[in-house]
């Protein structure tokens, strides 16, 4: 039978916090899957509806939507008590509330107590060095994984083979953190019915979610796949040491979400009209200056996970141009246009010189980053709200020259517009499931 089912994904195009969440949210009105692919509860996706707002770590963000299927693909790692106190406090606001709403892939692996106490333990041991992780355990788990000696949902769900597993493991885990990070051994009876306890409660939704994907596409339905952080971010294409663990962009779909590559249709890149990093690592535009804080302020850029406030800078056309390239984006998601009201000359950067030099891409090296040099166009901002612009030509005239100058920078359309953080304050100048398949 032939394919007529239309897939899109979402990827963030810088260092996370674009605003995927929103952009994700909204296309899953057209939805009927909506697939979490790589990540843990490391990324925060604020979504806000009807001036309520949620903020999800584990769960898609399509769960706000009633007939939508939620998956947690077999590229995530997954901590069972979080995700558990997300799906308690959505079904106690009516989301979630069918018996299949949520599946979970039985090959995604666990997040467990160690993997969080040896995270936090090697960020403290690095001191000024720190990679900046959120010390929720993303990093060890994926390790383990590519070690081979992770643990599956498919383990967490069965208790007594859960219990031989989890107590090997962790006497390994315990030497480790004893003899070389120096820290206390950890309990194995102090977790481990806390542990079956969550296997327990998850183990209706735990299923072959590839199986489940494979057929819902071929079957012609509408499936949306979201990733947790930013192209920049990627373990192998991002700007590395200070970087996650799993592949953030479009490519990391197929193996993250168990489905053959021939079934992905279009992806969406998201891209805020300015840039903001969390954490350590280069960040060329970034604005360390009373601008600077005015963005964070405006822009409400505080980690949705730690609360830990982003550092803030001018749009990078470097930086999003590579996320453009590896993830072969099809159309760009706009976000936070709003946020540079006021502000009297927008810069962009269209390049960068190293030691005096021009150079057409990001150097591999982590130093060699940091003394890149931002090569600047300067732009006349606007001071109309545009809050409730509903239409390009609702924009004031500076305002839709920035985006049409974005757009030439970066080689790909804007298709949607936010101007706000609400689902009504976006511009859908292209509607991404009409034009996939």
């Amino acid at each position: 039978m032939k394919n007529s089912a239309k897939t899109v994904v979402v990827v963030g195009l810088q260092w996370g916090d674009e605003g995927k969440g929103k952009i994700v949210d909204l296309l899953s009105g057209q939805a009927d899957v909506v697939v979490r692919y790589q990540g843990g509860n490391n990324a925060g996706h604020t979504l806000v509806v009807d001036g309520v707002q949620t903020v999800l770590h584990l769960v898609p963000s399509g769960a706000l939507h009633a007939n939508t299927t939620c998956v947690i693909g077999g590229g995530v790692v997954v901590d069972p008590t979080v995700l558990l106190k997300e799906i308690d406090a959505l079904r106690k606001r009516g989301f979630l509330a069918g018996e299949r709403s949520l599946l979970i892939s039985q090959e995604a692996h666990v997040i467990l107590p160690h993997h969080k106490a040896i995270d936090q333990a090697r960020e403290r041991k690095r001191g000024t060095g720190m990679i900046g992780t959120t010390g929720r355990g993303i990093g060890p788990a994926y390790e383990d994984k590519s070690a081979r000696i992770g643990v599956r949902m498919a383990d967490l769900v069965c208790p007594e083979h859960f219990t031989r597993v989890l107590r090997a493991v962790l006497e390994d885990k315990n030497d480790y953190l004893h003899a070389v990070l120096s820290q206390e051994r950890l309990d194995f009876d102090g977790m481990i019915d806390e542990l079956v306890e969550c296997g327990r409660k998850l183990a209706p939704m735990v299923t072959d979610t590839s199986a489940f994907l494979d057929a819902a596409i071929r079957s012609g339905k509408n499936v949306l796949f979201e990733g947790a952080q930013g192209v920049l971010l990627d373990v192998d294409h991002g700007t590395y040491p200070f970087v996650t663990s799993s592949n953030t962009g479009s490519g990391g779909v197929p193996n993250g979400a168990g489905v053959s590559p021939k079934l992905v249709n279009r992806v969406i890149g998201i891209s805020k009209a300015y840039t903001t990093r969390v954490g350590s690592g280069p960040f060329p535009t970034e604005l360390a200056d009373a601008l600077g804080e005015r963005l964070r302020v405006e822009g409400g850029e505080f980690g949705a996970t730690t609360g830990r406030p982003r550092r803030c800078g001018w749009f990078d056309a470097m930086v999003v141009r590579k996320g453009v390239r590896l993830s072969g984006v099809d159309a760009i998601a706009l976000t936070k246009l709003d946020v540079l009201t006021g502000i009297d000359t927008l810069r962009l950067c269209t390049g960068y010189t190293l030691d005096g030099k021009p150079t057409d891409a990001i150097p591999p090296l982590a130093d060699d980053f940091e003394r890149v040099r931002p090569v600047y166009e300067d732009m006349p901002g606007w001071t109309e709200s545009i809050t409730e612009a509903r239409s390009l030509d609702d924009l004031p005239l500076a305002a839709r020259n920035y985006v049409r100058r974005l757009e030439e920078l970066i080689g790909v359309p804007v298709g949607i517009l936010s101007t706000g953080p609400g689902r009504d304050q976006t511009m859908m100048l292209s509607e991404p499931f009409d034009f996939a398949g």
